[in-house]
């Protein structure tokens, strides 16, 4: 299965890496901080162009779901296109992923922010140890046995 990947590039990449190299399904390929400002700096119609394309053979879309993803202009793009070309769309909450050591607080729900989007499914890998703190570890685990799964499972559009 090839999806593309939705994601606060800024806050996330480390965390979306992590999920990467699961390997068990074929995303886009991540740019790196320099590639992603050169796109940034054509831009509107370049970053669009770089989406559409990337996203043209995708067979479903998987919006990572960090702290700030519901706040991002190009999430919401990639959604409502997702939406629109009737491409399968789910999201899979990565806060709980290690960045650098630290993991982060569950963000807002991202389909919320787009009008006549619903429905759409959202899991939760994160797993805590006996003292209720996020287990980086164990989250990823959890992650690693589900993503398959869980990326079957997208909605689309009626």
């Amino acid at each position: 299965m090839a999806v593309f990947y939705s994601f606060h590039y800024d806050r996330d990449v480390h965390r979306v890496q992590l999920v990467e190299n699961i390997g068990s399904i074929e995303g886009q390929p991540l740019l790196n901080h320099q590639e992603w400002e050169t796109v940034k700096r054509g831009g509107t119609a370049a970053i669009q162009e770089w989406i559409d394309e990337k996203m043209k053979w995708k067979s479903a879309v998987i919006v990572l779901i960090g702290q700030e993803t519901a706040s991002r202009e190009w999430v919401l793009y990639e959604i409502q296109k997702a939406w629109d070309e009737k491409r399968p769309l789910l999201g899979i909450r990565i806060h709980g992923l290690s960045s650098m050591g630290s993991v982060d607080s569950p963000g807002a729900n991202p389909f919320d922010k787009v009008p006549g989007v619903f429905g759409i499914p959202i899991f939760d890998p994160t797993q805590t140890d006996w003292a209720g703190r996020i287990d980086s570890k164990a989250t990823y685990s959890s992650l690693k046995a589900q993503l398959t799964t869980w990326a079957a499972q997208g909605k689309t559009r009626p």
